[in-house]
């Protein structure tokens, strides 16, 4: 049976994933009209086969992670989903029942964020499979959470857990990490889980925009994106490692011989890391437990451009061989 044309499958997978704006994707842009007062936030992130997923991972996995991690950029800028763009280049392997599962993957994760289709484009690529996403969002005019905004004194706070993502990876690897044989079936489908299905925290935006004073999210590793964080402005931190919260799951997982340092630098976490005036620390974290994301207090913003100093239980300075995760 022949393929279906471009048209045809916009037509059949993409057309009822679309929203007011996207115009049916019978045009040639979408129209967005930004609410009275408020300021479009936009992001655009990409995730291609053999380098961010595996080629044989779920086709609805693929497509929650394509789209989570522009949402989590979203969350952690403090501004509520109104959309996105999609781009699409398909391998030569694609079949029509993988892109119905990819499509129903998309269509779930864009209803429970309440971010639905506007456009984009379908091609054939040279070579590996790519999905590319561009979410829009807005947040009342002049409240977006800047990365770069932190002040010494400030205190560093993270979201969730850090380093179940990483550690489900090695899992999900060939061959798996020893240690995992160790684990039990529940810890290690709850770290792949964390690996497939990035979760953005978008219900920590309203108590972000009110009370952070910076924010990104957690994509890379803990390490490296505490890094750039402070790069931005001009800072260093000091973090206590002892601190840094860790699911059970996780710890499940140190203590069968996986390494610290694989979930401190690992990326694909997906949470919400910010600074705050510790004036403000008591409000920001009553408000994101009551939006069911604790935020958990890990370090403290320092004076200096020096790299951040990651301290274990005697105090000592933690190094570590690579900060987070890196294309080049």
């Amino acid at each position: 049976m022949p393929r279906p044309t471009e048209d045809e499958l916009i037509a059949r997978y993409f057309a009822p994933l679309a929203g007011a704006g996207g115009l049916s994707l019978r045009d040639d842009a979408a129209l967005l009209t930004p609410s009275p007062g408020h300021d479009l936030v936009l992001t655009t992130d990409a995730v291609v086969a053999g380098v961010h997923y595996f080629p044989d991972d779920p086709a609805s996995s693929i497509a929650c992670k394509a789209l989570g991690v522009n949402l989590s950029d979203l969350a952690a800028k403090g501004a509520e989903p109104r959309g996105f763009l999609l781009t699409l280049a398909l391998s030569d392997e694609w079949d029509e029942p993988w892109l119905a599962e990819f499509c129903t993957g998309l269509s779930e994760a864009a209803a429970l964020a309440s971010c639905p289709l506007l456009g984009g484009d379908t091609v054939r690529a040279a070579g590996a499979t790519l999905v590319g996403i561009t979410a829009l969002g807005e947040v009342p005019a002049g409240t977006m959470v800047r990365r770069g905004a932190a002040k010494a004194g400030d205190r560093l706070l993270v979201s969730g857990t850090i380093g179940d993502a990483a550690l489900g990876l090695k899992l999900r690897q060939k061959p798996a990490a020893s240690w995992g044989g160790t684990l039990s079936f529940p810890a290690r489908t709850a770290l792949v889980d964390r690996y497939l299905h990035p979760q953005a925290r978008l219900a920590l935006a309203p108590a972000l925009r009110a009370h952070a004073r910076a924010a990104m999210d957690v994509s890379d590793g803990l390490v490296g994106d505490l890094a750039k964080m402070m790069r931005a402005a001009d800072l260093s931190a000091e973090v206590e490692i002892e601190a840094v919260p860790l699911s059970e799951a996780a710890r499940a997982a140190l203590a069968a011989g996986a390494r610290l340092d694989t979930a401190l630098t690992g990326g694909d976490d997906y949470e919400i890391l910010c600074a705050a005036d510790p004036a403000q620390v008591p409000a920001l974290r009553e408000a994101a437990l009551k939006a069911g994301v604790p935020l958990t207090e890990i370090g403290t913003v320092t004076e200096g451009g020096a790299p951040p100093v990651f301290r274990a239980a005697d105090g000592t300075a933690r190094s570590f061989r690579s900060g987070s995760f890196s294309h080049f």
